[in-house]
């Protein structure tokens, strides 16, 4: 079947209109039955929104280094910190979306709204419950975090507050996320990004009139931008539970289904325990790697994180694609058609291919522009342009890597992709990153070569499990 084909497209048309009609369909939302009809089609649906809300998550951060930038290194700094504290709240909210979603889909492909309801009413109590540790060291101890994390006392007095109401709002990251899981199993995809677009429209709007006290707004420095990112992110939890409450495409959640299954709150957190290690052990060996470039020099390490920073942005569409795979995996194996569930994975793995092929390329070509959007330093662009060059060489394998980990997740799998992780992140590219940087004298080069090196080996390692086929019989 020719890609045009899988799409469902005749003679310039696809499916039920032409290409800009189901663009328009992805945005807005549709009653689509993911179990059913052309795959390439609920790809696309899927992946669109999926895509428009990673890049507003992103924002957000984003937004707020921008606006505490004006106000000096120190702020930066203590935004930078919180950030890393909150990484445990991120690797939880990653974990429980993972189950969510997987739970969620399954049920909606079995045709049963009423327990993909209740799976969302246990998520959403959970989230609570977990914020609820963060939140009080946040509001009683923002302070003392910030000393244990080594901040000097210029840095504390300055974003002390940015701590405490970041940690002490934990639960609407842990809601906005969780919630969007729910959407996203469901194959509502459109709620969660129009979620994320409100709640990035608030926190641009009310960050610079909260860090400078512009108009009526009191003057709160970068405590400011702590507090805008809460009401955002609360704005738009209050969207979403306010979309389940109504007469939902796939998922509805009423007052019968509000109350607490301890069975079933066990059987999320089972599930999230490895998708919360997928995220740990990833964001664990990054942090390696910048510590094997330290002894390189700053230049080393700017080049690097430029690169990243790029590399990021330039993925978006790719881990948009990788979560339509979820759902369509998790629903239609609950409707019992594991064929289906294995050619979109084969469907998006391709599209993700040829998606990441044209990335590398203008990477190859176009490096050193792209480098010099962050740096003036010529050394900078340079290493940021090798970084960019080598681990790009690795994308045709990487795409696939993607889709494979979020078949696992979506089926309910999420121990499989945490082992793969675990020795292709920590058994395999740290050592080969230390061996080429510093035993051969590579520097650099070496580590860039390791991550190439890893993410090949995670597709094809991910690949060999995924035929075997056993992430079709698994129940959740």
């Amino acid at each position: 079947m020719s890609t045009v084909e899988s799409l469902g497209v005749t003679s310039g048309r696809m499916g039920e209109g032409s290409l800009w009609t189901l663009l328009k369909q992805a945005v807005r939302g549709t009653q689509q039955d993911y179990t059913e009809g052309p795959l390439g089609r609920a790809v696309f649906l899927l992946a669109v929104p999926m895509v428009l809300e990673m890049a507003m998550e992103s924002v957000f951060g984003i937004v707020d280094v921008f606006f505490v930038g004006r106000l000096g290194a120190d702020a930066v700094a203590a935004v930078g910190l919180t950030e890393s504290l909150l990484t445990v709240v991120y690797s939880i909210a990653l974990g429980l979306s993972m189950a969510t979603t997987a739970l969620v889909a399954r049920r909606i492909g079995e045709k049963d709204p009423e327990d993909a309801a209740r799976t969302a009413v246990q998520a959403i109590v959970l989230g609570v419950a977990v914020s609820v540790p963060f939140a009080v060291v946040g509001i009683l101890g923002a302070r003392e975090v910030l000393a244990l994390m080594g901040a000097p006392s210029s840095v504390i007095e300055a974003g002390w507050g940015y701590a405490a109401w970041m940690l002490g709002g934990n639960v609407s990251i842990l809601l906005l996320f969780l919630v969007n899981a729910v959407f996203r199993g469901a194959g509502d995809a459109t709620v969660a990004m129009r979620s994320l677009w409100l709640a990035n429209a608030i926190n641009i709007v009310l960050d610079p009139c909260l860090i400078f006290g512009l108009g009526p707004f009191p003057e709160l420095g970068v405590a400011g931008a702590g507090l805008a990112t809460v009401i955002g992110r609360s704005a738009g939890v209050a969207y979403q539970l306010r979309a389940l409450g109504r007469s939902g495409r796939h998922l509805r959640v009423g007052r019968r289904h509000v109350a607490f299954d301890g069975a079933l709150g066990l059987r999320l957190l089972r599930l999230s325990v490895g998708g919360t290690g997928q995220f740990l052990i990833g964001t664990a060996s990054w942090l390696g790697l910048v510590r094997i470039l330290t002894p390189f020099g700053a230049v080393a390490l700017a080049g690097y994180t430029i690169a990243l920073r790029v590399v990021v942005v330039a993925l978006l569409p790719a881990w948009g694609l990788s979560n339509a795979v979820a759902t369509l995996v998790g629903q239609n194996l609950g409707a019992r058609k594991p064929e289906r569930a294995e050619r979109s994975v084969w469907i998006a793995g391709l599209y993700n291919m040829v998606f990441l092929l044209g990335v590398m390329a203008l990477f190859l070509w176009k490096a050193e522009p792209i480098v010099a959007l962050f740096s003036a330093d010529p050394e900078v662009q340079r290493m940021g342009a090798l970084c960019l060059r080598v681990v790009s060489y690795g994308y045709a394998f990487y795409a696939w890597g993607m889709v494979l980990v979020q078949a696992f997740n979506g089926a309910g799998d999420t121990v499989t992709p945490t082992w793969i992780n675990l020795f292709c992140y920590w058994l395999l590219q740290i050592p080969v990153a230390l061996v080429l940087a510093r035993g051969l004298g590579y520097g650099p080069l070496g580590v860039f070569l390791a991550i190439t090196v890893a993410e090949s080996v995670i597709a094809v390692v991910g690949l060999v499990v995924f035929r075997r086929g056993a992430w079709k019989r698994k129940e959740v």
